[in-house]
């Protein structure tokens, strides 16, 4: 619980540098995605999941 937990403080902290050092580059972000359908949006999700699951068993392994 440990690990998820530091984990998650650091997908927060990144998520935070981003806003703090692009503040506009963030908003025009957001309006992109707004206008992408459902669709597109979930395959971007569970490829970016399982990237994510392939670095943890990487780094894990």
């Amino acid at each position: 619980m440990t690990e998820f937990l530091t984990a998650l403080g650091l997908a927060i902290v990144i998520e935070g540098v981003c806003y703090a050092l692009f503040p506009d580059a963030m908003k025009k972000m957001m309006l992109q995605v707004l206008a992408q359908p459902p669709s597109t949006l979930r395959a971007v999700g569970i490829g970016a999941a399982a990237a994510g699951v392939i670095i943890v068993w990487l780094v894990r392994g």
